[in-house]
């Protein structure tokens, strides 16, 4: 498994983490950093996209919700929220890596932790806002 890969499965577990447990996120980083030690690359480039969520999550939750048919992000599977939540931040604030590349990763890691139904509705999800974002019709807004 590739770097990237292993920092993208990490950051989708510590944002499971974090909607078990109430507190402080980074607080909560430390903390999961010490249980789950892993190369300085792997932590930077994990920690990195996990910043962006926190700081935008208002932003992404709304288009997540507006582009998976207005589903309800409380209803979804809590890998399936925090997946998408993690795919969309490195789609808009993380932008070196190309959206066809942060798809499939995010299909990957969904066939791997996600229910069946997991890969299809994330690969939607996420298709559907790349097509917008694409067509100049999502406009991104830095967080105040």
């Amino acid at each position: 498994m590739g770097k990237r890969r292993s920092s993208r499965e990490l950051a989708v577990k510590f944002l499971y983490l974090c909607e078990l447990n109430a507190g402080e996120w980074k607080e909560q980083l430390e903390q999961f950093w010490e249980r789950n030690p892993c190369q300085k690359d792997i932590m930077r480039f994990s920690e990195g996209l996990l910043i962006k969520v926190f700081e935008h999550r208002d932003q992404i939750d709304e288009l997540v919700e507006k582009f998976s048919d207005h589903f309800a992000l409380s209803r979804m599977g809590v890998i399936d929220r925090n997946l998408l939540r993690l795919a969309v931040t490195e789609i808009l604030y993380a932008r070196e890596t190309p959206p066809a590349v942060v798809i499939n990763e995010a299909v990957e890691i969904a066939k791997r932790y996600g229910s069946d139904e997991s890969p299809a509705f994330i690969n939607g999800v996420l298709d559907k806002i790349k097509g917008e974002i694409e067509g100049g019709r999502v406009t991104v807004t830095p967080a105040s």
